[in-house]
């Protein structure tokens, strides 16, 4: 059995190198081999470990994914699901695997839930995180299930110590965590939360995660978890069924792809949000603001900025859904033209809410540049006219809260690179507990544009790969609900446009603007006269602390020496750990 590195054993493989700018243990590492980047340092610390035994980069993904499953338990587990992109330098391909979690056969998924206070089941969609990460695996890894999933059966056998931000949400879930007996005995042991350095073992979780290991995906989807499942759903009011989790299947899709300043960017396709993230960074190059040379002190650059968000916010509201049960131009919405074309209301007149623009006219257009050796994702299966695909958004049904993920980035000696991102929704899912691990809220993810039977929830997660010819430049993603895409946005822009250190990048103060107003969520650290230009634009800024929801990155930076600086973001408790 393979063992798990913990903080103190991984210690020699995680240093920070002596010209190190984060001041926070694991913020910024740098290795000359492998690395990995993800939201808690024992998950960081067990994906490396894997690379040290001769693992890939989907190894590394499998083990980071299974042990944050464990420790980030909050943000992701067995019972949500996510997306992985993943590039193979060896084949010089890319692929992606779409696992999130799905509406069933119920007919029920067709219809609003309308019910006052609604039960926790009916926003549990069939989860495909195991189904997903084995998918990655069976497909990619070199080292068998036993070995990528020791390292997670460890830290829920023998436990782990709770972390700052863990104690957060246990506290701020205290009510969803008391109306499951067992849930509470794990995570509020005596009516009390568990605090910062405290230990929290999960023998149940453990004991799933053990016959996952040795019987693979099937004992998950077929006999008792499955049955246990689709009982407590049903239970508390729920949907998925026993054939639900049966019949649940991973995609394997094409990647967005388009080309910035020289970049291959290759992003997450519909239900995933990638498409926000690659228009906006050709918005920022087209509009100039890719040129500004800083965002901390340039105000007429964020300003600018924040037109853009809001532009791109409001084609990725229009234009979303799975695309098997609906007609999605993300190639559209990618392509260099549509984003010229909506660069040109950057600096305009300021609307009280931006308006979605156009990408039908786009979407069967070749792509550009080096994205064709790729393979990317094609146009929309029927041309469609108009400014908008779907049905309004009725937000009265859209998840409550904001959703809190989890993200991962992996880069290992080969130059193969992962970028993952996984979640079971608002902080513990729909707080339904079974088996070790919660249940999923991304039920509620679905809309009058979205909703349906037998289909892929909606989502703003959008892993995102980034190449420089035919090596991996960056390894970015981000958690935060919507405001993974911004992050993302800002971050790239910062580490390769102006040539920031990539812990400076995630360290720095980052905006968010939404498509319906012109409040502005600034955080502190800008220059006074950044604030002073957003209110001359006509926006409203208002004061942000910098919390876990304002998008925490995971990012690897790989030098064109091949050197890997693995970086995590400040807002949140994750760390980056080479070999």
């Amino acid at each position: 059995m393979a063992i798990l590195l913990t903080g103190s054993m991984a210690a020699g493989c995680m240093r920070p190198s002596a010209t190190s700018v984060a001041p926070m243990s694991g913020k910024r590492v740098e290795s000359d081999r492998g690395m990995v980047a993800a939201s808690h340092p024992d998950a960081a610390a067990a994906g490396a470990a894997i690379l040290a035994q001769g693992g890939n980069a989907v190894d590394a993904f499998a083990a980071t994914a299974f042990a944050l499953s464990v420790t980030d338990v909050s943000q992701t587990g067995l019972g949500g699901g996510g997306a992985m992109t993943f590039f193979n330098a060896k084949t010089n391909t890319v692929e992606h695997l779409s696992f999130y979690p799905r509406a069933g056969e119920d007919a029920a998924w067709a219809r609003a839930d309308t019910s006052r206070g609604r039960r926790p089941g009916r926003a549990a969609a069939t989860p495909g995180m195991v189904g997903g990460v084995l998918d990655a695996h069976t497909r990619w890894g070199k080292l068998t299930r036993a070995q990528v999933m020791a390292p997670a059966i460890a830290l829920a056998r023998d436990g782990f110590i709770v972390s700052p931000l863990l104690a957060r949400t246990i506290v701020s879930s205290r009510d969803k965590l008391m109306a499951d007996s067992l849930a509470a005995a794990r995570f509020m042991p005596r009516g009390e939360a568990l605090r910062p350095g405290d230990r929290l073992i999960q023998p149940e979780l453990a004991a799933t995660l053990q016959r996952i290991a040795s019987d693979g995906a099937t004992v998950f989807y077929n006999g008792g978890i499955a049955e246990r499942l689709s009982a407590k759903v049903k239970a508390q009011g729920g949907l998925i069924t026993v054939r639900d989790m049966n019949t649940y299947f991973v995609t394997s899709m094409r990647p967005l792809c388009t080309m910035w300043r020289g970049y291959t960017l290759l992003g997450a396709p519909p239900p995933m949000g990638g498409a926000s993230v690659l228009e906006m960074l050709q918005m920022a190059d087209a509009s100039g603001v890719a040129d500004a040379g800083s965002f901390t002190e340039n105000g007429a650059a964020v300003a600018k900025l924040a037109d853009i968000m809001r532009i791109g916010n409001a084609d990725a509201g229009d234009y979303r859904g799975d695309p098997a049960a609906q007609r999605v131009p993300a190639h559209g919405v990618v392509h260099p033209g549509f984003a010229r074309q909506r660069a040109g209301l950057v600096g305009g007149a300021l609307p009280d809410t931006a308006v979605a623009g156009n990408p039908w006219a786009f979407d069967t257009l070749a792509s550009p540049g080096n994205c064709g050796k790729f393979n990317p994702y094609p146009a929309s299966a029927v041309l469609r006219t108009g400014s908008g695909n779907n049905a309004p958004r009725d937000t009265t049904t859209v998840e409550e809260g904001q959703s809190f993920t989890s993200h991962l980035a992996v880069v290992d000696g080969d130059g193969s690179a992962v970028s993952a991102t996984t979640t079971v929704g608002v902080l513990f899912g729909s707080g339904v507990y079974t088996d070790g691990f919660f249940l999923n809220s991304a039920g509620n993810n679905f809309d009058a544009a979205t909703r349906g039977t037998n289909r892929y929830a909606n989502s703003t997660m959008s892993p995102t790969l980034i190449l420089d010819g035919d090596k991996v430049r960056l390894v970015v993603g981000a958690a935060g609900s919507q405001y993974i895409q911004p992050a993302i946005t800002q971050v790239t822009i910062r580490m390769l446009a102006f040539g920031e250190d990539p812990a400076v990048a995630l360290s720095a103060p980052r905006i968010h603007a939404s498509e319906n107003t012109k409040e502005v969520e600034v955080e502190p650290g800008f220059a006074t006269s950044v604030y002073q230009a957003l209110v001359t634009r006509g926006y409203a800024p208002s004061s942000r602390v910098r919390d876990i929801s304002f998008g925490g990155v995971h990012a690897v930076f790989v030098r064109k020496d091949g050197k890997r600086i693995g970086v995590a973001d400040p807002r949140r408790d994750g760390t980056a750990a080479g070999w």
